[in-house]
C-alpha cells in the first residue's frame, strides 16, 4: 500500500441505517473505497437485522442493539478470513441492512382466469383478489435467494415472485377443493385461512413468514356468472304451480285493494280467477311442451335439425338417437 492509498482510503467508525422508508426490504451500506475500523460500532435498529458479506456468502448476523465489531463479535467473518484473534487491522466487508417491518397492504390477482372443476357445475373459470402482509425472518435465506448484494431490494423487486408463488398455490389448492363455486365465495374467511396455510412454507423458502393472507373477492367471467344467477333463481322459486298459486294470490289481494265497495271486491275476485285460470292455461301449455318433447320421435327430429345446422357433430345425433329408439316400444 503507497502512501497516497492511506490518504485516500476512508476508514469507518459508525455504521448504522438510517432512512428505512416504507416498502425498502434491504439495503447495502455504502462501502467503496472504505473500509471498517476494527472497535467500530453498529447500530441496528429495533426492525432491522444487519448482516456481514464475506465473498458474497453469508457470515455474521447481528439484532437490534448496539455492537462493537471485533474478532470476539465477528467469528464466522473471523474464520472465514482466517483472522488471528488479535487482529486489530481495519478490514473490508459488505453489510446489508435488512427490514423486519411487516409490509403490509400486499395485493395479490388472478391476471387470467384460474380454471378449476366445480362440483356442481362442472369445469369453470374464476378469478379472485385480495391482500396479504409478510416480514423477513431469515435474512440469510433472503440475501442467498433473492436480493443479493444489491444496493437496494423493494417490495416492488419481489412483487412478481411471490404473485407468481400465489396464483400457482391458489389454483393447485382450488383444483383439490371439493366444493362448489358457491360454498367456495360464501366461506372466504376458512378459505383464507386454509391458502394462509398451504403458502406459509413458500414463503419460508426465501426466509419470509406470512402473517396474514386475505381472500377478498371471487368472480366469475360474466357469462358464467348470468347462467349461475338464473339456476339459482329457478332453485328459489321452486314448484311453478306453487309459485302460480302464489303469484294469483298475490293479485287478488292487490286487486281488492282497489275502490269500488262489494262490486269492487267482486270484480277483484274475478280478476284474480281469471288470473289464476291464466296462470293455469301457462301451466298446461308448458306441461303439454314437455309431453312432446318426451316424444322419442319428435327429439330425433330436433336432433336431427340440430346436427343439419351444426349444431352437433354427427358421432353425437347418431350416438343420441339410438339412444332415443330404445324408448319406442
Amino acid at each position: 500500500m503507497g502512501i497516497f492509498d492511506i490518504f485516500t482510503k476512508q476508514f469507518i467508525d459508525v455504521i448504522e441505517w438510517v432512512d428505512d422508508a416504507p416498502g425498502i426490504l434491504s439495503y447495502r451500506y455504502p462501502m467503496q473505497d472504505r473500509e471498517i475500523q476494527n472497535g467500530a460500532k453498529l447500530t441496528v435498529r429495533n426492525t432491522q437485522l444487519a448482516l456481514f458479506i464475506n465473498e458474497g456468502k453469508a457470515a455474521d448476523l447481528f439484532k437490534p442493539g448496539l455492537h462493537t465489531l471485533t474478532t470476539n463479535t465477528l467469528p464466522i467473518l473471523t474464520t472465514l478470513r482466517n483472522w488471528d484473534k488479535a487482529f486489530k487491522s481495519p478490514f473490508k466487508s459488505d453489510v446489508i441492512f435488512f427490514s423486519t417491518k411487516d409490509q403490509i397492504d400486499q395485493r395479490w390477482g388472478t391476471s387470467s382466469p384460474v380454471i378449476v372443476n366445480d362440483v356442481k357445475y362442472g369445469t369453470m373459470r374464476i378469478r379472485a383478489n385480495g391482500t396479504y402482509t409478510y416480514k423477513i425472518v431469515k435474512p440469510e435465506i433472503f440475501f442467498s435467494k433473492l436480493s443479493g448484494i444489491q444496493e437496494l431490494y423493494t417490495t416492488t423487486d419481489v412483487e412478481n415472485q411471490l404473485r407468481s408463488i400465489i396464483i400457482t398455490s391458489f389454483a393447485s389448492f382450488l383444483g383439490n377443493l371439493q366444493m362448489s363455486f358457491i360454498e367456495l365465495a360464501a366461506n372466504q374467511v376458512e378459505l383464507s385461512q386454509n391458502l394462509k396455510k398451504a403458502l406459509a412454507g413458500h414463503f419460508a423458502n426465501y426466509g419470509l413468514s406470512l402473517e396474514s393472507f386475505f381472500v377478498q373477492s371471487i368472480s366469475l367471467p360474466e357469462e358464467i356468472q348470468q347462467y349461475v344467477d338464473k339456476a339459482s333463481s329457478m332453485s328459489v322459486l321452486g314448484d311453478l304451480n306453487k309459485y302460480a298459486n302464489f303469484q294469483t294470490a298475490e293479485s287478488i289481494t292487490l286487486a281488492a285493494k282497489n275502490e269500488g265497495g262489494l262490486a269492487g271486491v267482486g270484480a277483484s275476485v274475478g280478476i284474480g280467477a281469471a288470473i289464476g285460470q291464466s296462470m293455469q292455461g301457462m301451466l298446461n301449455q308448458n306441461n303439454s311442451q314437455n309431453n312432446t318433447d318426451s316424444d322419442p320421435m319428435e327429439l330425433i327430429n330436433k336432433l336431427h335439425d340440430m346436427h343439419t345446422k351444426g349444431i352437433i357433430t354427427k358421432e353425437e345425433f347418431e350416438s343420441k338417437k339410438a339412444e332415443l329408439l330404445k324408448r319406442i316400444k
